[in-house]
């Protein structure tokens, strides 16, 4: 992999920087983009020759555009790489949360995933990744807004993968669905079971992309886990206490 290029949006903590060092480390080159630029100069400091980086936020509309300079000045891009997100428990639905969590789950992740799917297609190749959830299984009461757009992160996935088939495109995808995974995302008063760390679950992710998964829940007591919710009736799930 030395020598091949990444731009990863959602570098500034979490499983974004996580990936990003595994790749750094696997040799490859990288832009790195989140609205936090400070965090993301200190991940430079590791290796100032092979990382280029700019302030992007998936919110605002020139979000696409700035992917597109940070691809110029790293000179092409092999893989995007999506973990830029956000995400509250929403027990009282208020307002504000619902709709931020909306623009930058479902607006902003479209916006990019939407550019390097284009940039890609011109190119004939390349490779989308992105942090989906294990929560767009089943609509989940204490979150509305978080399951409801990461149902539709993995359904776009997925439309995408079959339109790139079928114009000939040679564009993989790979959509990760973690579960709870110990990061800045999940600070709060309630405390979440089987929580996984965020360096098992990037090196997870990194393997997953170089074997050119379609899917990968992370880990197997996920995969146990949303198997069984699928099997769960409607009737059912709504009278689940979450």
């Amino acid at each position: 992999m030395k020598g091949k290029k990444a731009i990863i949006v959602g570098a500034s903590s979490g499983i974004g920087m996580e990936v990003a060092k595994v790749l750094l480390s696997d040799g490859w080159q990288l832009g790195i983009a989140a609205r936090r630029e400070d965090k993301l100069l200190e991940l430079k400091a590791m290796a100032p020759e092979r990382i280029k980086v700019m302030a992007i936020d998936v919110t605002q509309p020139d979000a696409g555009e700035r992917l597109l300079c940070l691809i110029d000045e790293l000179g092409g891009m092999d893989l995007y790489f999506h973990a830029s997100g956000i995400g509250r428990q929403n027990r009282n639905l208020k307002a504000d949360i619902e709709l931020r969590t909306m623009e930058t789950n479902a607006v902003g992740f479209t916006r990019m995933i939407g550019t390097a799917y284009r940039y890609f297609a011109q190119r004939g190749e390349g490779h989308i990744a992105s942090i989906t959830s294990i929560a767009g299984t089943k609509g989940l009461g204490p979150a509305p807004a978080y399951s409801a757009t990461k149902a539709l992160q993995a359904t776009y996935l997925q439309a995408l993968e079959q339109q790139s088939r079928q114009s000939g495109l040679r564009i993989r995808f790979t959509d990760i669905r973690p579960g709870f995974v110990d990061t800045a995302l999940l600070n709060g008063d309630f405390k979440y079971p089987m929580l996984l760390q965020p360096s098992a679950v990037a090196r997870d992710i990194v393997g997953s992309i170089y074997k050119r998964r379609h899917v990968r829940i992370i880990d197997l007591r996920y995969r146990i886990l949303t198997f069984f919710w699928r099997l769960i009736p409607n009737w059912l799930w709504r009278r689940f206490r979450l």
